[in-house]
């Protein structure tokens, strides 16, 4: 059972993990954001052109592949949970999460939810759907997250707090969700990066908090036979 409720925590960090990534590899137009006060104007300006600068960097690649390092610390641990393997990203199509430690396993998550792929690179049985805490909550913020996918930042800033500090090669970002629906799922997620992201830590409304790193991040423009038919027609 132990194990049983570890993947199915691990599957909500993943759907939390792709949703972030998913917004982070998208074009982005100027924010549409509510007008802040004078007093606020300066810093969330600076605040909302950065955000812009850094979506328009990262959204130069239509896919990514990278490693990721995940630990996961849960109150009902004693120890947090560690796993690594790779990732496949392509905008517009969703994300590949190949886990190869500490056991295998693969899942496939799109605007329908996660699911996972047998050794055959067949999807076992539909998306998941665990309510809104879970991993069809979380696929519902990626929907939102995905309609963002055309670059219109002003979706973002209507479901999110939204701060970042630093420079387009070298940042930080915090996403505190602002609509009671969302935080349901996510208290907030913290990211960093460069040319790529490169930290992303996510903190779920239960309390769980996931930590991934990415490494050997790659532009991808093409898919090999086997991951065009797991992501299916475009």
């Amino acid at each position: 059972m132990g194990t049983l409720r570890a993947r199915v925590a691990h599957v909500v960090a993943v759907a939390a993990a792709s949703l972030a990534l998913q917004f982070l590899v998208s074009p982005a137009r100027a924010a549409a954001a509510t007008p802040p006060t004078t007093s606020e104007a300066s810093g969330s300006t600076q605040s909302t052109n950065l955000v812009s600068q850094i979506a328009a960097q990262l959204g130069r690649a239509n896919g990514i592949r990278a490693r990721f390092t995940q630990t996961q610390t849960r109150e009902a641990l004693k120890q947090p949970l560690v796993s690594s393997g790779s990732l496949l990203l392509m905008r517009g199509r969703g994300v590949v999460w190949h886990v190869e430690t500490p056991y295998q396993a693969t899942y496939l998550i799109t605007d329908a939810g996660v699911s996972e792929v047998n050794a055959a690179g067949q999807r076992v049985g539909g998306a998941s759907s665990h309510g809104t805490s879970g991993p069809r909550g979380v696929a519902e913020v990626s929907r939102m997250m995905r309609a963002m996918l055309g670059g219109d930042l002003s979706a973002l800033y209507s479901q999110f707090d939204v701060q970042a500090v630093g420079t387009s090669t070298q940042w930080q970002m915090q996403l505190t969700p602002n609509q009671p629906q969302l935080a349901q799922a996510i208290k907030e997620l913290q990211m960093s990066g460069g040319n790529y992201l490169r930290t992303l830590r996510i903190t779920l409304a239960s309390g769980d908090v996931t930590s991934l790193d990415f490494t050997d991040n790659a532009a991808v423009t093409d898919l090999t036979p086997a991951e065009q038919q797991l992501f299916g027609a475009p």
